[in-house]
């Protein structure tokens, strides 16, 4: 038997969303959690917490995109062609917010308050943006040929709408987490009480959305509760509760500092995990699996020789970075 590269690749692919969902998806939250505080120390700790890392983090979104665009141009084409409006919406706010992030370091007191608000509006509309993307896959593209077929707008729905709210409060409660780990004193103690709330914001939203999914499309519904998948799959909804029952317990000890962001890093696995047995093995739902389209073996394996070179190396200086930089923030730290 050969080696089956497109499963590879989609391995790949796969691996590199979820780092930079866990990844991203915090400091995003940090944006996302501004409202939360006006005292200026408190914000400049929020941020000085990820200033070190924030940009590394987005290496996996370049490796995730690269390596659709390669291993399977189908996909690609037809996502980007189906979803230009969102996509477009989120790199304009990543760069928003990657701008706002350096300069409301550099301007002045009169001024910060302005990037300050873009930082939020670059994080709130990067996040919201993604959910749809995620929304939209899930709803399945119209594809004729090899070509979208659907109109520029189809992924305005809705589902896609309620995904976009569901992501930004999964950002939250994974930057709320993140802050329970890396700060002290009143910012902690806010950003406990912020967490008990998005949590359970968070699984209002996964009951929502693991209710709709099923109920308009079918074949979903036959994944999940045909025998002998329910078996199988019965596990994620239970660990689900039981992983948000223990963080909730978490977040009522003090002593707790670390243990809350890795639970919630545990709940977005398994949503993660959810996502992936709804459309598997389908890289454009509902009809294209990855096998159709892929790209030539040969052009798989090229690439996959500078993937094996380049994962590894991102993946030590990712450690690195977060070793380097471990511990609390304390007040008054310059920026990083």
């Amino acid at each position: 038997m050969g080696i089956d590269l497109s499963l590879i690749w989609f391995v790949i692919i796969v691996f590199a969303t979820l780092m930079y969902i866990v990844m991203d998806g915090f400091d995003l939250g940090i944006g996302i959690l501004f409202p939360l505080t006006r005292d200026a120390g408190e914000r400049d700790v929020m941020v000085n917490s990820v200033a070190p890392v924030w940009d590394g983090n987005e290496t996996w979104l370049v490796l995730g995109g690269a390596g659709l665009f390669g291993a399977f141009p189908l996909a690609y084409a037809v996502i980007v062609d189906a979803l230009t409006i969102p996509l477009t919406l989120m790199l304009l706010g990543l760069i928003f917010r990657g701008v706002a992030f350096e300069f409301r370091f550099k301007a002045t007191p009169a001024h910060r308050p302005f990037w300050d608000k873009a930082f939020l509006s670059g994080s709130l509309l990067a996040t919201f943006a993604q959910g749809v993307v995620v929304g939209a896959v899930i709803n399945g593209f119209s594809v004729t040929g090899r070509s979208y077929s659907g109109g520029a707008l189809d992924w305005l729905t809705p589902f896609t709408l309620f995904c976009g709210v569901g992501l930004v409060i999964a950002y939250a409660l994974l930057g709320a987490s993140w802050l329970v780990m890396k700060s002290d004193g009143p910012l902690q103690k806010k950003m406990r009480c912020a967490s008990k709330g998005l949590l359970l914001a968070l699984l209002a939203v996964i009951a929502v959305i693991s209710l709709w999914t099923p109920l308009a499309q079918p074949a979903i519904a036959a994944r999940w509760f045909s025998l002998p998948n329910l078996f199988f799959f019965a596990p994620v909804p239970l660990l689900v509760i039981g992983l948000s029952a223990w963080l909730w317990r978490s977040l009522n000890h003090t002593h707790a500092h670390a243990l809350p962001f890795v639970q919630t890093l545990g709940l977005v696995f398994l949503g993660f995990s959810g996502l992936g047995i709804s459309i598997w093995p389908h890289i454009i739902p509902p009809d294209i699996t990855f096998w159709q389209a892929a790209a030539p073996p040969q052009s798989q394996g090229f690439m996959l020789v500078g993937a094996l070179l380049i994962i590894p190396i991102i993946l030590v200086y990712t450690f690195w970075s977060y070793y380097v930089f471990r511990g609390k923030v304390q007040p008054g730290e310059g920026y990083h």
